[in-house]
């Protein structure tokens, strides 16, 4: 009886002395190493350098899980029976799956004692934070956005039509826009002519994704698309700018501002606020991307008009474009009633110096104006 006494008292001593141990976690440091922002469908080096410091033997896991949208290229995760300081670096790719700016969670740690009968975990803070951008592709744009000049002398080929301003009349030809015929004085000369605009430099470029009609997957290829034009002005040497959801980026020809309109992009989330238009810099050519362009914003469009060089509205209905690489498939429904208005009012609109380009059927928004 005794012994057996003397066996309880000295396993509950052990038993209390583990969970003494385990009481207080050790001393863990954490810092992560990535850039803050990468292309949708790219990749960014991760390094991640963890620091575990105990004077009392202990049994520890640590995890450092990433948030959804960004995969590291193995698992962050270390368990090892710990004394002293121990310092252990992950190396790997971070793999970038989704358009977003994700907050990165705290590490995950556990510990026990040596013989693991008491466990507890907390999470201990890392703040870091991910932009992912729109993914880009390249584009056919020759009468969308090519050519553009923001310097430089204008010629008969070079610049933007300018509708308002007329230069001369010619016989019409093949391949004539129906929207450049004179009537008045094609019934007055008996034969077709054509208007030839003036043509304007363009000052800078500016694409206004409208978030107020579509879903998710229209604003995921809206914001794609949004970039791959801003990254095509910024090539010709135009300032380029991003506008949404009642903001804009400021306008320039550096990365900065790149970056700064990429960021938007890729916060841009499906937003049920009215669209509204951003002041238009004199000169510049402004693009309008939607899913449904309702009424209201081609007013706006037709009084950014006074100041810009171009307006251009691009309609992408849901279910009937092509994103690049994606195989054609049935149209089961029609286009949506505002998207057929305004190509009922395309003709009318390029009077005022309004382009239309609607994608129907299984376009690709590869091409545009090809």
């Amino acid at each position: 009886m005794t012994a057996a006494l003397l066996w309880l008292a000295l396993i509950a001593a052990v038993t209390g002395g583990l969970w003494g141990l385990s009481r207080r976690p050790p001393h863990v440091t954490v810092t992560r190493e990535v850039p803050g922002s990468g292309f949708e469908g790219g990749g960014l080096p991760l390094t991640v350098t963890v620091t575990v410091r105990s004077r009392r033997p202990l049994r520890v896991t640590v995890s450092d899980p990433a948030p959804r949208g960004v995969v590291p290229g193995h698992e962050l995760t270390a368990a090892a029976l710990h004394l002293g300081q121990t310092t252990q670096t992950f190396t790997t790719t971070l793999r970038l799956n989704r358009r977003g700016h994700f907050e990165w969670p705290g590490l995950d740690l556990a510990w026990a004692d040596p013989l693991g009968l008491f466990w507890q975990q907390t999470t201990l803070p890392a703040t870091t934070a991910v932009t992912v951008y729109p993914g880009t592709h390249g584009l056919l744009l020759p009468d969308l956005l090519r050519p553009l000049l923001s310097e430089g002398t204008l010629s008969r080929q070079l610049g933007l039509d300018d509708p308002l301003s007329l230069r001369s009349a010619r016989e019409y030809v093949t391949g004539d826009a129906p929207g450049r015929i004179h009537w008045r004085l094609s019934a007055r000369r008996g034969e077709v002519v054509v208007r030839e605009p003036e043509r304007t430099a363009a000052s800078s470029l500016t694409v206004f994704v409208d978030a107020s009609a579509g879903g998710s997957t229209f604003v995921d290829s809206a914001a794609r698309l949004a970039a791959s034009l801003l990254r095509e002005g910024q090539t010709l040497g135009l300032p380029v700018a991003a506008a949404a959801a009642g903001q804009v980026t400021p306008a320039g020809r550096g990365t900065d501002a790149l970056h700064a309109a990429l960021h938007l992009l890729a916060r841009l989330e499906p937003d049920p606020a009215p669209p509204a238009l951003p002041a238009t810099r004199a000169g510049g050519n402004l693009i309008i991307l939607t899913a449904r362009p309702s009424a209201d914003l081609t007013t706006q469009a037709l009084h950014a008009r006074a100041t810009a060089s171009r307006v251009s509205i691009v309609a992408l209905p849901e279910g009937f474009y092509l994103e690049p690489g994606e195989q054609p498939r049935r149209q089961w429904a029609g286009l949506p009633d505002a998207v057929r208005d305004l190509e009922r009012r395309a003709a009318v609109l390029a009077e005022s110096g309004i382009l239309v380009y609607v994608l129907r059927g299984n376009q690709s928004v590869l091409t545009l104006a090809g």
